[in-house]
């Protein structure tokens, strides 16, 4: 790093205080431009453990010792310790310095200052110690040009590569956006890319390559950047994986990298991480727009003669007259990763985590092929959407493929959900017309509530789950928990006690419609073991397993089990 913004040794010896001493370097001359973080002054032997490194220390030589061993540990341990230069004032102590400190400090490569007048330490240290004050001033004054500069691309609604050719052209070499993970999302070179100038991609993949390809194979984590880089985290404004949205990299591709660029990168950084905020808000904003659209298609406040223009306005817009599908996706109660909190939080409570999802969503469905309105739901916790038909027969296939791209944009958005959390449910409703879609859409709604429990799909047919909306809709009813404890509570109350449990013998009997072959096949079952379960099962409950309605009402209250819990 160069020492822009920072005093030197040489710097040092050059003000009044120090020159007043008639200072004379005896060693390290060509290490003059050593940074100097602070003045010490001290006597004492063990000095060195008083230091942090980066010190000009001032003595009289009192501390050094009278023996050669003594003095040449003494300067050996300062310069272990990183001091910037040790000064030695001449006089009642040394009338010249000791050949053993002398040959200690060339050894150790210490700049080794000796001065011939006596000089107040005290107006030394305040000298430099205002000088290293007014330096940083400057410092923040030339990164506080970068920032309102900035500051006017925002106000003027400029986005990410605004803002990074701005900070390119201050720092003078190609500026990057990464992934904490390390991929590239934008790039920028002061002036952009002239003839003969530097291309910022060829930079990346060349400096960042070659190192990469230092690394052991072993290692995990992006790979780091060259040496006398310039990194700065963006924030993204909570905690855990969530804490840094991004990372700006500033490669000393041009020229050398000063402390002034540390200062603007961070709040350039500050700056991005508003700018990112700001898309993800605006995006989120929108999604919920045109949620509560699609909401209202639903519950029929909106007039279908006015539902395409409304519909144009948020955006969609459906080649041709075909139909339109209703999809309806809706989450797992607790869906997200730990919150900054750490607690799960509900499907509805985190608006962040919600603006994440909406962009991974959208993503995804680019990449399906069919035009797509998509809309979120907090309070409900649910993601519906409209994709425009060609033809009703294109149905599966691309009920399918926006499935596939839902649940990747769930598994992208929330790659830390908890182990415990059931993967979202996802409903294709019947395609038809903008007359009857609202109607498709509140259909496929309620059927997402009512799929609760059921094995998972990768997505449900609205058609196949028309038994189990009827009985989620007479969840609330009483009169559904008493003809389930009615039909097979003997049944429940056993397997609450009993080993092996019979229910599940039961639902696949009924699966198979009766047939005992195929069900001792599914179950792992020798045919004696199953008819004596079955058996079981008619004791306990009564009733013929062969009479058709019997085994009617045994399959309804099997499915109405799942809603009266």
């Amino acid at each position: 790093m160069e020492t822009q913004g920072t005093i030197t040794v040489g710097r040092a010896l050059d003000l009044p205080a120090l020159r007043r001493g008639l200072p004379e370097v005896v060693t390290g001359g060509e290490l003059l431009d050593r940074p100097v973080r602070w003045v010490h002054a001290g006597e004492a032997p063990n000095i060195a453990a008083l230091l942090k490194g980066g010190e000009l220390l001032l003595t009289t030589g009192l501390g050094v010792g009278p023996r050669a061993a003594e003095q040449r540990a003494f300067v050996r341990r300062l310069a272990e310790r990183g001091i910037a230069a040790l000064v030695v004032e001449l006089g009642p102590r040394f009338r010249t310095l000791p050949v053993a400190v002398v040959d200690a400090a060339r050894s150790c490569g210490l700049p080794l200052v000796q001065l011939h007048r006596e000089v107040p330490f005290v107006a030394v240290t305040e000298e430099i110690h205002t000088e290293i004050v007014n330096e940083h001033y400057a410092l923040l004054r030339q990164a506080d040009v970068v920032h309102r500069q900035g500051t006017e691309v925002l106000l003027r609604g400029g986005g990410v590569p605004e803002l990074l050719r701005n900070f390119a052209e201050f720092a003078g070499n190609p500026v990057f956006l990464e992934t904490p993970d390390g991929r590239l999302l934008y790039a920028a070179g002061p002036g952009g890319v002239r003839p003969g100038g530097t291309d910022p991609l060829q930079a990346w993949e060349g400096l960042r390559g070659r190192h990469a390809d230092r690394r052991r194979p072993e290692t995990a984590g992006p790979p780091e950047p060259p040496a006398g880089s310039v990194l700065a985290d963006v924030p993204g404004g909570g905690q855990g994986p969530g804490a840094v949205r991004a990372r700006l990299a500033v490669l000393p591709v041009v020229a050398p990298l000063a402390p002034v660029h540390r200062i603007a990168a961070e709040r350039t950084a500050d700056l991005l991480a508003v700018v990112l905020l700001r898309a993800r808000q605006d995006e989120e904003l929108a999604a919920r727009g045109r949620g509560d659209f699609l909401t209202d298609l639903a519950e029929g406040r909106v007039d279908a003669a006015d539902a395409p223009a409304q519909a144009r306005v948020l955006g969609f817009r459906p080649s041709g007259d075909g139909p339109l599908l209703p999809m309806v996706m809706r989450l797992a109660e607790d869906p997200h990763p730990l919150s900054g909190s750490g607690r799960a939080v509900t499907a509805g409570g985190d608006a962040e985590s919600w603006a994440t999802l909406a962009h991974a969503l959208r993503e995804e469905l680019a990449a399906v092929g069919v035009p797509v309105l998509l809309g979120v739901r907090l309070p409900e916790g649910r993601v519906p959407l409209l994709a425009g038909l060609r033809t009703s027969a294109d149905r599966g296939a691309v009920a399918a493929r926006v499935a596939a791209a839902l649940r990747a944009g769930v598994e992208r958005a929330w790659p830390d959900r908890p182990a415990g959390v059931r993967p979202p449910v996802v409903i294709a409703g019947l395609a038809a017309g903008w007359d009857a879609v609202g109607g498709e859409l509140r259909h496929a709604a309620e059927a997402a509530y009512a799929a609760h429990g059921l094995a998972d799909r990768d997505w449900y047919d609205v058609r196949s789950l028309d038994v189990d909306l009827l009985l989620w809709r007479l969840r609330e009813h009483g009169d559904l928990a008493a003809f389930v404890d009615r039909v097979i509570g003997p049944l429940l109350a056993h397997d609450r006690t009993a080993r092996p449990p019979l229910v599940p013998t039961l639902e696949v009997y009924l699966r198979h419609a009766g047939r005992k072959a195929e069900t001792a096949r599914a179950l792992h079952l020798n045919r004696q073991t199953l008819y004596d379960r079955l058996a079981r099962i008619a004791r306990l409950l009564g009733t013929d397993l062969e009479d058709p309605q019997t085994v009617l009402a045994l399959g309804v209250a099997l499915q109405a089990r799942r809603h009266v819990r």
